[in-house]
């Protein structure tokens, strides 16, 4: 959903890790005046301590601005297979820029997020969730002492790292990662992350004691009574957003509650801080799906997962699969977006 007036520059995204050599453009398309940058499509990494492998595809593309035909894509991803050299250890991310500067801010984010992860001993001892959050805070004070403008720009950050047969994932903003798991002969999604956006009570109540407003578009413009603080759940108030805005101006006007940068909305309220959560692998987990808002403001997690999985019943040759799922996404929507899907596919000894 971004900031209140939109996403407004970015940048070309690419995986900053040790594999980025591996992705190369590997085709370009325009269609209906649209833009698609589409990336290698598969990619297999073994996690030997568990005795399997992730084959994972990775894509993004930039939305489809047609006043703005120019605007860059502001989302990245960044994979980074075997951190601090071990095996069982993979880095899963994708980060959603806003603002003026947003390419800017989530490429940065994207660089240097992993590498202090990677660099932090705690990853490999008994408290991987303090080094993810500790990761979050210093990429965020990083951001505010560069040289970028994060006033009022930033990104979510959706980040899922694989440590053996577990998944710890951490997440600021509202990108998502969703999980699909086989319950008898039905395959069901399971969300990984929750949004972090006003919609959440939580959430509402912290940015509220942090002397924030919180006020649709079209309260904030008269057109509805500001005293009504509900807004129903994002899928039927997702037009018309509860956004955060200080207590006398028209800014900033994000629509979630944490992400990487926004100093200005840093004051009201918005922190770096991720929620942390570890989900326990087992066979009936076929794949997860890290992705933007650009596909979860219009797709429910459950139909994200259905998507995914109908690929995977009716595709023989699996190389294609995450060009066909972002081409189908492309013809209904018209946010930049980025997707990674890595699958668990066990090993077989003999």
């Amino acid at each position: 959903m971004g900031c209140a007036h939109g996403k407004c520059c970015g940048h070309r995204p690419r995986s900053s890790d040790s594999d980025s050599r591996e992705f190369q453009e590997v085709s370009q398309f325009s269609v209906h005046g649209k833009h698609i940058l589409t990336e290698r499509s598969i990619e297999c990494v073994p996690v030997p301590s568990r005795n399997f492998r992730l084959e994972y595809s990775v894509l993004t593309q930039r939305g489809y601005y047609p006043y703005s035909p120019g605007k860059e894509n502001e989302d990245s991803f960044c994979i980074r297979t075997q951190v601090q050299g071990n095996p069982n250890l993979h880095f899963f991310g994708v980060f959603d820029g806003h603002g003026l500067f947003g390419a800017q801010c989530s490429n940065f984010v994207r660089d240097r997020l992993v590498d202090i992860l990677a660099n932090d001993p705690r990853l490999l001892l008994d408290n991987p969730a303090n080094a993810y959050s500790s990761a979050f805070v210093r990429t965020n004070h990083e951001l505010h002492d560069s040289e970028i403008d994060d006033t009022e720009s930033g990104t979510t950050a959706i980040t899922v790292l694989v440590v053996g047969d577990k998944l710890l994932v951490a997440n600021v903003g509202d990108s998502r990662a969703v999980i699909a798991l086989k319950v008898g002969d039905r395959v069901l999604a399971e969300d990984l992350s929750s949004d972090q956006t006003p919609f959440r009570r939580d959430e509402y109540e912290r940015v509220k004691l942090c002397g924030a407003r919180v006020l649709s578009q079209d309260q904030l413009d008269g057109l509805k009574d500001p005293d009504i603080q509900t807004w129903g759940d994002e899928e039927s108030g997702g037009s018309d957003p509860p956004r955060l805005w200080v207590q006398n101006g028209r800014y900033p006007g994000t629509a979630f509650t944490r992400s990487v940068g926004d100093s200005t909305a840093g004051r009201i309220g918005v922190i770096a801080d991720p929620e942390v959560s570890t989900v326990q692998l087992t066979p009936d987990h076929l794949f997860f799906v890290v992705a933007s808002d650009g596909v979860f403001e219009f797709l429910s997690s459950q139909a994200v997962v259905d998507m995914v999985r109908l690929f995977f019943l009716f595709l023989i040759d699996w190389q294609p699969f995450s060009t066909q799922c972002i081409l189908l996404l492309f013809y209904l929507y018209v946010q930049s977006v980025a997707v990674l899907v890595p699958h668990q596919q066990q090993i077989d000894i003999e």
